[in-house]
């Protein structure tokens, strides 16, 4: 019998329930079109990592609205995969580890073409750049207790900041800076650095409570 929940509750992120559903809709015709090209999950994740790079090149060079465009563009396509691999019932270990880690390498490289900015631009952007090394770590450490709860046999899907909120905050923040409002890109740093270690703490203690309710009773009846 497996030990994970049957139920995971996702009220407490900070986008909306309409916001991903309407996201969802938004990427049924990108499915179909990527169905008609035969084109393969994995091929749609490599080329997601593609567009990372290059939206994150573009803001280490200024080009930040640019660059934010790009950006939302590669994170519906980053949101394909997935759905391609249940529409087309194709989905395999490998795809779903593949999908992982080209996420991680993604979220890295956005918050140095990010980091790089700061440096290039800001005339002190020292308390801006360890903000961003915080919310680098915590958002590594959010996937990390997700993926060894997982490896546990347990469910810690649960939080205030997993990957989509991360990487609809930062787009928010770089079109800010874009638009010369670059408080806008150093308060959002600054919230993802408390967002991202809140979500460590609430999926701690989650998956504790889990695996607390797990241990099964030995008291003699």
């Amino acid at each position: 019998m497996s030990t994970s929940a049957p139920h995971v509750r996702r009220g407490d992120s900070v986008l909306p329930a309409w916001v991903k559903e309407g996201g969802r809709a938004v990427l049924a015709p990108v499915v179909r079109l990527a169905i008609a090209l035969r084109l393969t999950p994995n091929t749609i994740t490599v080329i997601g990592l593609g567009i990372t790079i290059l939206a994150s090149t573009l803001v280490a060079l200024d080009w930040l609205l640019l660059g934010a465009a790009i950006l939302t563009a590669g994170s519906l396509l980053d949101a394909v995969d997935g759905a391609l691999a249940r529409a087309q019932g194709s989905g395999t270990a490998f795809g779903g580890f593949l999908d992982s880690t080209l996420d991680r390498a993604g979220e890295a490289i956005l918050f140095i073409g990010v980091g790089t900015w700061l440096l290039r631009t800001q005339p002190d952007p020292t308390l801006a750049v360890l903000g961003l090394m915080v919310a680098l770590s915590g958002s590594f450490l959010v996937s990390y207790t997700h993926a060894r709860a997982q490896g546990i046999g347990l469910a810690a899907s649960v939080g205030l900041a997993p990957r989509t909120e991360r990487l609809v905050l930062m787009i928010a923040g770089v079109a800010l800076a874009g638009i010369g409002i670059t408080v806008g890109l150093i308060a959002v740093i600054g919230a993802l650095a408390i967002l991202t270690v809140v979500t460590v703490v609430q999926r701690i203690r989650h998956v504790w409570h889990l695996s607390a309710a797990t241990i099964p009773d030995t008291k003699e009846i």
